[in-house]
């Protein structure tokens, strides 16, 4: 009977991991059933003309038969693939743009950012399992939150114990948001004075950021995943970022144009100045990404506006198509000049103004004829091509589909 017994066990592992470690097809029949029944769900969109795909497809294969033995319980990681070709909607509905792409759903919501390290079983296992663990911090002591440094952003949560729903709750966001945030928890007694007061998780700003953001409480329900982690991103993800080359390639997956800032790393007050006023244009942060750069990180783009270091602090517009020069940075702050500039961008008028000349009225001069002591007939009317979309994917490494203007 114990032969028998042993049998059976190692019966129903074998399946168990035979069919955990099968690449599942995903369609528009089980997407949301796989998302919302695993905890994990790594996704390859790929094309089966594309030759990166076809080297990743035996790659993806090996790395859940990896998967599959390091978390054989189901429901805890899914590998799976949607094919680009046939399912065009679920592409587009998660802003595919390029061929193999891969993204991480932790309990059904899709990771900040997507996988872009190295294609091997080892490196992708590796982002996973980083992805599993808890990114929450459990404080003993509340001096230990009045002493936080502010060296990045904090989210802090307050709860009755760790098996409760809100927590299980903050947990999940702060997965999805563990890059942009530190999250704090605290359990029963420890927590209990401010529980007391209502404020269950708190945002305290950073100190480095000169954004001047208050202590913010979060007053939606603490069972709502959606709502908090809206609320959560908001509060995490600055307004004005820093542009690098380490991070240019992300900046340019969110599709949006670069309003940048060039200035030098010791020039505070120019950012200062540029940072309160894009705080009057949160509205437009979902349709522009505000930056950062420091002007001799990226001098070519500076030469390519016919500008140079000496030149800086001066604002930008990078469309992915072409660069426009804000006219002159010591109106930064002048009512709505930034956000016309913006305004303009939107509506087709600088780039019309560059091939057709200014309108009755011009807003922005071109940044060709600022930096040319030619005769205007001798100026050429073509704006400046962008620099930034340099930072895009490797075609070297993906296949790219073809993007208009923004």
């Amino acid at each position: 009977k114990r032969c028998l017994y042993n049998f059976f066990i190692f019966l129903f592992n074998v399946l168990i991991t035979q069919c955990s470690c099968e690449v599942l097809q995903l369609d528009s029949t089980n997407l949301e059933s796989t998302l919302a029944n695993n905890q994990v769900v790594f996704v390859n969109f790929y094309a089966d003309w594309c030759r990166f795909s076809q080297m990743l497809a035996p790659i993806f294969e090996q790395t859940a038969e990896k998967i599959a033995t390091e978390y054989p319980t189901p429901g805890m990681v899914t590998l799976a693939k949607v094919d680009c070709d046939r399912q065009g909607g679920i592409a587009q509905q998660y802003h595919v743009s390029k061929y193999p792409t891969m993204k991480l759903f932790y309990n059904g919501k899709p990771a900040k950012r997507e996988y872009r390290g190295n294609r091997t079983p080892d490196g992708i296992a590796a982002f996973i399992r980083d992805h599993l663990k808890d990114p929450v911090k459990e404080f003993a002591n509340l001096d230990v939150i009045y002493e936080l440094p502010r060296q990045k952003r904090n989210v802090v949560g307050y709860f009755t114990s760790k098996e409760s729903e809100e927590f299980k709750v903050f947990n999940n966001v702060a997965k999805i948001l563990k890059d942009d945030c530190d999250f704090h928890a605290g359990f029963g007694e420890v927590s209990k004075p401010e529980r007391t007061t209502g404020d269950n998780i708190i945002f305290k700003p950073d100190s480095v950021s000169n954004e001047a953001q208050p202590e913010m409480v979060f007053l939606g329900s603490l069972t709502n995943q959606d709502l908090l982690h809206a609320w959560a991103q908001d509060k995490c993800v600055p307004l004005v970022r820093e542009i690098t080359f380490a991070n240019g390639e992300e900046l340019t997956e969110e599709g949006l144009p670069f309003v940048i800032l060039f200035h030098k790393k010791e020039d505070t007050e120019s950012l200062e100045a540029y940072r309160k006023e894009v705080s009057r244009l949160v509205s437009f942060k979902t349709s522009v990404n505000f930056l950062v750069a420091d002007c001799e990180t990226f001098s070519h783009p500076l030469h390519h506006l016919g500008k140079s270091v000496r030149d800086c602090p001066l604002v930008a517009i990078d469309s992915f198509k072409h660069m426009y020069m804000f006219p002159n940075f010591n109106e930064i702050n002048t009512p709505n000049k930034l956000k016309q500039f913006i305004l303009d961008l939107q509506s087709g008028k600088l780039h019309r103004e560059f091939h057709h000349g200014p309108d009755d009225n011009p807003e922005v001069i071109s940044a060709e004829v600022q930096a040319s002591e030619k005769p205007a007939e001798e100026v050429e009317t073509s704006p400046p091509e962008s620099i930034f979309k340099q930072l895009k994917p490797s075609e070297h490494r993906y296949t790219l589909t073809d993007r208009d203007e923004l």
